[in-house]
């Protein structure tokens, strides 16, 4: 660990230490040895080396902020604190780990996306439905709708 305020590698002690986000983060607050300076520290669960299968065909690594960024447009204008957004993606990407494989489709996780969203908010899961089932016409999402309205 370097001190960010003066620069010196291996030269922190932990002063306290909280889980948070569900036990899935830990936040570190640190002191420099050196200089006598406080700073926070957070850790959180990484997917490691998760290639993600797109729909062409093609592969690129996992990407949280895509994840995300999805997320946030479906949940634009919605009654959802930064905290439950948060608790989403991280509930999320710990299903995405659980799954333990090194490839996934992306129709896979966006379900996963799509099943935590139903939860959250009925408007914010059909505007992410209708990006990830490619609705094209006003019936294909009627469609959707009526499936929602089903569950």
């Amino acid at each position: 660990m370097k001190c960010p305020f003066c620069k010196k590698p291996q030269q922190t002690k932990v002063v306290d230490s909280r889980t948070i986000k569900d036990g899935r983060s830990v936040r570190r607050r640190r002191e420099c040895l050196k200089c006598g300076e406080r700073f926070t520290t957070y850790e959180e669960l990484e997917i490691l080396r998760l290639t993600v299968l797109k729909r062409d065909g093609t592969k690129e690594e996992y990407d949280r902020y895509k994840v995300e960024n999805g997320l946030r447009r479906a949940l634009q204008k919605r009654p959802v604190t930064e905290e439950q957004i948060e608790k989403l993606i991280a509930q999320i990407e710990y299903e995405i780990q659980s799954k333990e494989k090194r490839e996934m489709k992306s129709r896979a996780i966006g379900k996963i996306i799509m099943n935590k969203l139903r939860d959250v908010d009925d408007v914010a899961f059909i505007r992410f439905a209708s990006v990830y089932k490619a609705v094209g016409s006003v019936d294909s999402f009627q469609k959707v709708i009526a499936d929602i309205m089903k569950k």
